[in-house]
């Protein structure tokens, strides 16, 4: 196992055994191989620097690299942001750790030195977050490099596996050339990435969420403070903002945009498509502290006649989120509000049972302007999972989720 540090600066000579140049930057091609060591920059003073392969490696060591070739044979250094660089990129950077859900400043990092052919590939296999790695760096080029070794033996490791390391990439056009995947990011949960957002500088933050498809950005924007929220938006194209807003509930919808400044909120809202926006503009029309404001538009409203299996057909045929539902909400021959029906209990019916038989008692509702006090007392007096809420003629227009009253409670706090 060899380290970065170790190799920075180090001497290195031909096939001849003459001095070549000192090791200035190693780079990997994430586009070919993820994790091999695919050149090294030799600087040579005052001479333009030239370009070791993998390929013309023959023994490495703390400190020199003995090459296969002779220099006449290595090629002069071109500039190629598709190369990421361990110096510039990865050293003193921060990174995220997808493993443990969290952001990390890399101190150093090791690499497996494996013969092939002849020649000796170096493979990144961790990156170091803990103290051996900072005493590495502060000892390199004062003391040894064994003794170096010694000394951070004794030290507790704390590193990371490469697999598990992601990029922080603010810059669009390098995000792109190093081709760095978001798979790993798009795997945590929304919530944890929004914990290592808030971590992050503003140019870092939208670097990730440009990674991320629409969905994952909006639940992830969804997770962040509300000041950040709308940082985020704010510096999004209108385009984009309004494919993120899209894939949003109608009611966290309506509260960013309603946060944001009045010509970005309009811009967004005349690049949603016709149907969202409705629903967006009607919600923002209701004051925050309103059963109006806290309820979504999204829910599952059928008749009370209707059969367990109808219901379960039509959530099917319209690709409803389950884990979305809480009540299926019922409705009389006038479209007024009949009742609700806990999903748990749709589940254990029979395909032919009617929806107005397994109806929750009692039957409760709020109108639009029922003030959040009054909704949080109901769902802590009958411990309710979703409550409805309808209009002056009792049709349902929305309800209000045991998620969104928590939020609300917590953001009082």
């Amino acid at each position: 196992m060899l380290h970065a540090t170790e190799l920075l600066g180090a001497e290195t000579y031909d096939s001849h055994g003459n001095f070549v140049g000192r090791i200035k930057e190693m780079f990997v091609e994430p586009g070919d191989q993820p994790n091999r060591v695919s050149k090294f920059l030799l600087s040579r003073g005052q001479y333009r620097p030239l370009i070791a392969r993998y390929d013309q490696i023959g023994i490495i060591s703390p400190g020199r690299i003995a090459l296969t070739t002779d220099e006449s044979a290595l090629e002069l250094y071109q500039p190629n942001e598709s190369y990421l660089s361990i110096r510039k990129d990865l050293l003193d950077q921060q990174i995220i750790d997808t493993n443990g859900r969290k952001v990390v400043r890399v101190n150093d990092i090791d690499l497996a030195d494996n013969r092939t052919n002849g020649n000796t590939e170096l493979r990144i296999t961790q990156v170091d977050v803990g103290l051996a790695g900072a005493v590495r760096r502060l000892l390199q080029g004062i003391v040894p490099p064994m003794a170096i070794r010694k000394i951070q033996a004794k030290l507790p490791p704390r590193k990371i596996q490469w697999e598990f390391v992601n990029l922080v990439e603010p810059d669009p056009l390098r995000r792109v050339k190093l081709r760095l995947s978001s798979e790993k990011l798009a795997a945590l949960h929304p919530a944890d990435l929004a914990d290592i957002m808030e971590q992050l500088s503003p140019d870092e933050r939208q670097g990730i969420i440009a990674s991320l498809d629409e969905q994952t950005a909006a639940e992830t924007i969804a997770e962040l403070d509300k000041r950040l929220q709308t940082q985020v938006v704010e510096n999004l194209d209108p385009g984009r903002a309004a494919d993120i807003m899209e894939e949003m509930n109608p009611d966290e919808a309506a509260d960013l945009i309603a946060s944001l400044e009045p010509a970005k909120s309009k811009e967004v809202l005349d690049e949603m498509e016709h149907r969202e926006a409705s629903e967006v503009q009607e919600l923002m029309r209701f004051q925050e502290n309103t059963a109006g404001g806290m309820m979504t538009t999204e829910m599952v409203v059928v008749g009370e006649e209707a059969t367990r299996g109808e219901v379960v057909d039509y959530i099917r045929f319209h690709e409803i989120a389950v884990d979305q539902i809480d009540n299926v909400i019922l409705i009389n021959r006038d479209a007024a509000l009949a009742g609700a029906v806990p999903v748990a209990k749709l589940l254990l019916a029979d395909t032919d049972q009617r929806m107005s038989e397994l109806v929750s008692e009692p039957l409760l509702s709020v109108t639009p302007d029922t003030k959040d006090k009054e909704v949080f007392e109901l769902f802590d007096k009958y411990n309710l999972r979703s409550l409805a809420v309808v209009n002056e003629h009792k049709h349902p227009v929305g309800a209000i989720a045991v998620d969104d009253v928590v939020h609300r409670m917590h953001a009082k706090i």
